[in-house]
């Protein structure tokens, strides 16, 4: 039998907040919400952004006095909504109206030759041979210079990209534990993964003590790796800016360091580890290898995320002189304004008329099981895996340009769908979380593809959401952005809209495609396609079983009373679930960071030509004794 890798845990952040119990989600849908949800949302918004906190039962405002959770909207509402979501770049990332940089300038003299005077220490080596240097007593000189001399100096400019999905104004992941000199894209780490793993109900000793140190696998990724001071944008502008390179700025720069601080103070693993680069298909090229070794048997439960953090005017400035991003000019031709600023809430229009992309920050993760375990353990289903296919282009004029490759990922997953829960389901009850970028060339590339699709498989107003219109495009962990509102698509049955766009642009390829400017109530949806189309041609997607689906392929295959132990354990994993999320929405988030905590030595592994015993771990790790080339020996 092949193992169904399950969903029992999501956690992370985005623009829209936290991805445990579907608080980003909510965030973008909350006209749609019912009272509850909506009071429960702002209240876990408030404390998530500290503009509340929650001591002794309480909430408090910053003057310390009590708010009521029915009056966080009305006293807060609009702040919370103001910095949530896709919205001016905020000055802890930078000043888009005065962004710094060096600036040159070529000095002549003018009647006399150029002088000033310095410190000696601050002579540049070798001195410039039109130099001339008087010493003085106290370590000083004068310097003289014949000619022209060439000077570079702080100045600043208006940045025309001036919008990004940021994390919600507020949100410091560094004061949530001891960061230690830490990148931003690492610190969402630990909180991301500490979040997902919480959200199951279960801690992860718990976990781990069902089964062998070996059958847990990280899968973890950023493209850009950590490109603040702290990483490598340390390490590449430090020296040019007369500064010491640190010892931490190139290790802690890699685009591996998201699975190696999972490994090293999250969980402590000695399982499986992977790292897979996709571009904006990092989460499913990563969620792709999971799904594998679970199918496998190789592994029996996962932690698979990416996380970049990249608002940098470094990586900002890549990506518009690329044309790639939304810039204030081309907004406001979109808009006919001709004074003022570009709408910064709605510079991200996937399939409307558009001029670029907006950058957004994420870390978002998910803890799959196999069946087995999932019902052993009676954890709560978000959802299934059933596959992810991952297609090159071919051949290449422009490497950025779209190709075949993400025709064939996303037959594949549609026709995988329909041979397991049938053509209804697919052309009634399915829908697509599209790459929807925001750029000209991808809706209409991305639209043809599903259009071509629809028509294949005979399917009428397939719906389409985008949630890029809403967090901007997180690059690695975009696809784990989409797989988050799938789950809550699932769970509340609302369809997010479009709603950064007054309609779909006329060269978008629409005729079988329900892609609406509003959210909207939606019958309950058995499967989502999660769909990526990543530069340079990696192109990923996924199949996704809805709870349900999943929870009856479950039944038909362990059957009747093993289902009925499965009801009877959820029951006590839904009362710690309601607990964590409990603290979760008061700003409570008990992080997990096990900084050389239970450090394992060479005498805590007894070795036998059988198995590996370690201290610290129930099971021992079995050595391989099947020759699986025994027909070829």
């Amino acid at each position: 039998m092949t193992a169904l890798p399950i969903i029992v845990g999501m956690g992370g952040i985005n623009a829209a907040g936290r991805t445990s119990f579907h608080q980003g989600f909510r965030r973008i849908v909350i006209d749609k919400l019912n009272a509850e949800a909506r009071q429960e949302t702002f209240v876990g918004l408030a404390t998530l952004m500290n503009i509340l906190k929650f001591e002794d039962g309480k909430l408090l405002d910053k003057n310390g006095a009590v708010v009521k959770a029915n009056q966080v909207e009305s006293l807060f509402g609009e702040q919370i909504l103001n910095g949530t979501l896709i919205r001016k770049i905020e000055k802890n990332h930078f000043d888009p109206d005065a962004t710094p940089w060096q600036q040159k300038m070529t000095m002549g003299q003018a009647d006399d030759a150029i002088t000033f005077e310095t410190k000696a220490r601050d002579l540049p080596t070798p001195l410039p041979r039109s130099w001339k240097i008087t010493e003085f007593e106290n370590k000083r000189v004068r310097v003289e210079i014949a000619g022209e001399f060439e000077a570079k100096h702080d100045s600043t400019r208006d940045n025309p990209i001036k919008a990004a999905g940021q994390f919600p104004t507020g949100f410091e992941p560094a004061v949530l534990y001891n960061s230690r000199y830490q990148p931003r894209g690492l610190q969402a780490t630990i909180f991301g993964a500490a979040d997902a793993i919480h959200s199951t109900g279960y801690s992860w000793d718990d976990i781990a003590s069902k089964i062998s140190p070996d059958e847990v696998g990280t899968y973890s990724a950023s493209v850009f790796g950590q490109v603040q001071s702290e990483g490598l944008g340390g390490m590449m502008q430090n020296r040019m800016r007369g500064e010491r390179v640190s010892t931490k700025n190139l290790a802690l720069g890699l685009n591996t360091m998201s699975t190696d601080f999972i490994n090293a103070y999250v969980t402590g693993s000695v399982g499986s580890t992977f790292t897979s680069t996709g571009a904006c298909a990092t989460f499913l090229y990563n969620l792709k290898a999971a799904v594998q070794d679970i199918q496998a048997g190789r592994i029996r439960v996962a932690i698979v995320g990416s996380n970049d953090c990249a608002i940098t005017p470094e990586v900002i400035e890549g990506f518009g002189n690329m044309s790639a991003l939304a810039n204030e000019e081309g907004l406001k031709k979109l808009d006919g304004i001709t004074e003022g600023s570009a709408n910064h809430r709605k510079t991200s229009r996937p399939f409307g008329d558009n001029c670029g992309f907006t950058i957004g920050e994420a870390a978002q993760f998910i803890v799959l099981m196999d069946d087995a375990l999932t019902v052993e353990l009676g954890c709560k289903v978000l959802g299934s895996v059933a596959d992810v296919y991952t297609n090159a282009d071919g051949i290449k004029k422009s490497i950025t340009a779209p190709g075949p490759g993400n025709y064939i990922t996303m037959a594949k997953s549609v026709a995988l769908a329909a041979s397991i829960v049938g053509k209804d389901s697919v052309q009634n009850r399915s829908f697509i979380l599209a790459h929807g970028s925001s750029t000209p060339q991808n809706r209409v590339t991305e639209s043809l593809i599903y259009d071509r699709l629809a028509q294949s498989f005979d399917i009428n107003n397939w719906p389409v959401a985008a949630p890029k219109a809403y967090v901007g495009h997180t690059i690695g962990p975009a696809s784990g952005d989409q797989v988050a509102m799938a789950l809550g698509v699932f769970s509340h049955n609302i369809m997010p809209g479009i709603t950064t766009i007054d309609k779909v642009a006329d060269d978008v390829y629409s005729e079988r495609l329900n892609i609406a400017t509003d959210h909207w109530h939606c019958q309950e949806m058995d499967v989502a396609f999660i769909n990526s189309k990543g530069f340079g041609g990696n192109n990923a997607t996924a199949t996704i079983l809805s709870p349900n689906v999943t929870l009856s392929m479950m039944a038909k295959r362990h059957g009747e009373s093993a289902m009925q132990r499965y009801q009877a354990s959820l029951v006590l994993v839904e009362k710690a679930q309601l607990a964590y999320q409990e603290k979760a929405d008061n700003a409570q988030f008990d992080i997990i960071y096990k900084f050389g905590d239970g450090v394992l030595s060479d005498e805590d592994l007894d070795i036998t030509a059988d198995n590996i015993a370690m201290s610290g771990f129930n099971h021992k790790i079995a050595l391989p004794k099947h020759n699986p080339f025994d027909d070829m020996v």
